[in-house]
Formats: C-alpha cells, sequence, structure tokens
C-alpha cells in the first residue's frame, strides 16, 4: 500500500533520515557517504544480483570510472566489494558484504523511525 506525503513532508523525512545519518548514537561510525554512493550502495542491496561496475554505470547514467571511484571508497570501508566475472574477465561483480547489510539495516531502521514521525 503506497503511503501518501505532502512536499513538506517528503523533504522533511529526507532532512531526518540525513541529520540521523550524521548525528545518531546507532550510526556513528556510519561513513559519511555521497549522494552518488549511497544510490550505488542500495542499489546493490535492493536489486537483485548480480551488479557490475558496467550495469551500474549504465543505470546511473554515469561512466564506468565514476563507478570505481565511489566503489574504491566503498571498498575501504569494507561496506561492498568486488572481484572479476570467472565467466567474463572483463566484467567486474560488485559483491554485498555483511558490514555493508548491517549498514542498509540500520539505514533501514533509521528511516522508518523517522517516517512514524511524519504523522
Amino acid at each position: 500500500m503506497p503511503i501518501e506525503l505532502k512536499a513538506s513532508q517528503a523533504l522533511r523525512l529526507i532532512h531526518d533520515v540525513s541529520l540521523g545519518l550524521v548525528r545518531d548514537v546507532k550510526l556513528e561510525d556510519a561513513p559519511d557517504f555521497t549522494l552518488r554512493q549511497l544510490t550505488i550502495l542500495l542499489t546493490v542491496y535492493l536489486e537483485p544480483p548480480p551488479h557490475t561496475v558496467r550495469g551500474l554505470a549504465g543505470k546511473l547514467g554515469v561512466t564506468k570510472p565514476v563507478i570505481t571511484r565511489a566503489l574504491d571508497s566503498m571498498g575501504k570501508l569494507d561496506i561492498i566489494s568486488r572481484r572479476r566475472d570467472d565467466e567474463d574477465r572483463r566484467n567486474v561483480v560488485v559483491q554485498r558484504t555483511v558490514k555493508g547489510a548491517l549498514f542498509v539495516e540500520r539505514l533501514a531502521d533509521l528511516i522508518a523511525e523517522k517516517g512514524r514521525g511524519l504523522a
């Protein structure tokens, strides 16, 4: 069942979630993601695999180097990992990690909490 939000409520929700990411105690060790990194992360965790650098670049409408730079940063944080596709060595497969899954779960909880506060 879709949720109906007024424009002001939608903006308040994204503000409250962003603020929560910055200062929420449960997420205090969370990385300071760019919007592009967060979009890549959520794409990898919410859409069925496999995910490739080429596929993510096409989906986001950016170049492969843009995706690679974002994945480099997230890989250092162990939020996402990469490996060469065994069947087609030209492809780089983007994979989920336990640490990334836990972050996405905490983010979902934060969004749900802030969404309940809109009523």
